[in-house]
């Protein structure tokens, strides 16, 4: 068998496990992640012409390529977003399949009707955030979907790489991915901006520049979705303006405040049956108030505000996960370990305001 067929058929065992993610690694044996759990797929330790044949089949030079990421087409089989990496043993990549059968809004634990009234916004703000691995691109996939399901719109989507291919229903799309269609998320969105989108994606956040052009399509008319790496909203608004120079940043909170419809943070987290994961999240509507603590960049306010609870403009972390286990979908260790505050979590668990 050669070398990629070999590839081959370690990524057809994967896809019949519904493996989320599979790791290649020099020197080792494949392993695939399925509900947060990684495990041994097979018994063959992968060898540096394993690795080297899907680097070439990926357009990357095993000889002189670092890190890199990429899409693979399987034959007679999905797409896959690769990442290529060297590490102290060799060579490795992880692949994670590029779906077109993008999940229902109703079925991923989200906050629905709050979503679906962000969603039916026609200009303004939108980010979703999270860890790696922690679904933002799933639930921006199922958000543009119910858009693409409900009214006619021109989507621009600019992303490393493309996760989902969408199918035009009531919108139609222009899917565009860094390094193939443009060179960067900033010159992908400012160029956007000509093609004459209603809403535009574009998949992180990682300078000024981006954050900036981002507030500023969201100023001119347009729904603008984007992602950061942050863990929480009050992390997402201070990596955000922190991204600026200083003498940029009062007419970046004034952007921010004026444009910003809400921030969803989200993690995954095993479920209590051991055979998937929860999504458990926290989100702020920018209504008022909110508004005005984020213009003045008064983040413990904020953070009191999604404490307290009681409205349907919020919800905290802590409130998720604590109804998480509550209905039983999450087991109370799980949710402990991954609390932000394992002793007030302990106490709101028992009852102990």
């Amino acid at each position: 068998m050669s070398s990629l067929n070999r590839i081959i058929e370690l990524t057809g065992m994967a896809l019949q496990t519904g493996a989320s993610d599979l790791f290649l690694t020099e020197g080792l044996p494949a392993r695939i992640k399925i509900g947060g759990v990684i495990q041994e797929l097979s018994g063959h330790v992968l060898t540096t012409a394993d690795l080297e044949a899907l680097w070439r089949a990926c357009g990357a030079d095993p000889a002189t390529t670092l890190d890199m990421d990429a899409a693979w087409k399987m034959p007679e089989g999905p797409r896959f977003r690769v990442n290529f990496h060297r590490h102290l043993s060799g060579l490795g990549a992880v692949m994670r399949q590029i779906r077109t059968d993008i999940p229902d809004l109703t079925v991923l634990g989200l906050p629905y009707e709050v979503l679906t009234s962000w969603l039916s916004r026609r200009s303004g703000l939108i980010l979703v955030t999270g860890p790696t691995g922690c679904g933002k691109s799933t639930t921006l996939a199922a958000s543009l979907e119910w858009i693409n399901s409900t009214r006619a719109a021109h989507i621009v989507t600019i992303e490393d790489p493309v996760e989902y291919v969408f199918r035009d229903r009531h919108s139609f799309f222009t899917q565009r991915e860094v390094g193939l269609d443009t060179p960067t998320f900033e010159d992908g969105l400012r160029r956007a901006m000509r093609q004459a989108p209603d809403i535009i994606f574009v998949g992180e956040i990682r300078d000024a520049v981006t954050a900036l052009t981002a507030l500023q399509a969201a100023e001119t008319g347009h729904l603008v979705f984007s992602t950061l790496h942050s863990p929480n909203i009050a992390e997402t608004i201070d990596r955000l303006v922190n991204l600026v120079p200083p003498h940029q940043r009062e007419s970046v909170l004034s952007l921010m405040s004026n444009q910003t419809i809400g921030i969803l943070s989200q993690r995954l987290l095993p479920n209590a049956s051991g055979d998937g994961v929860t999504l458990i999240c926290e989100y702020l509507e920018v209504v008022a108030a909110a508004r005005e603590w984020l213009r003045a960049m008064d983040i413990p306010a904020l953070s009191d505000f999604l404490r307290r609870g009681g409205s349907t403009h919020c919800q905290s972390y802590h409130s998720s996960l604590l109804q998480a286990v509550n209905e039983g979908r999450v087991a109370y260790e799980t949710a402990l370990a991954n609390a932000s505050n394992p002793t007030e979590f302990s106490r709101s668990i028992r009852g102990i305001s």
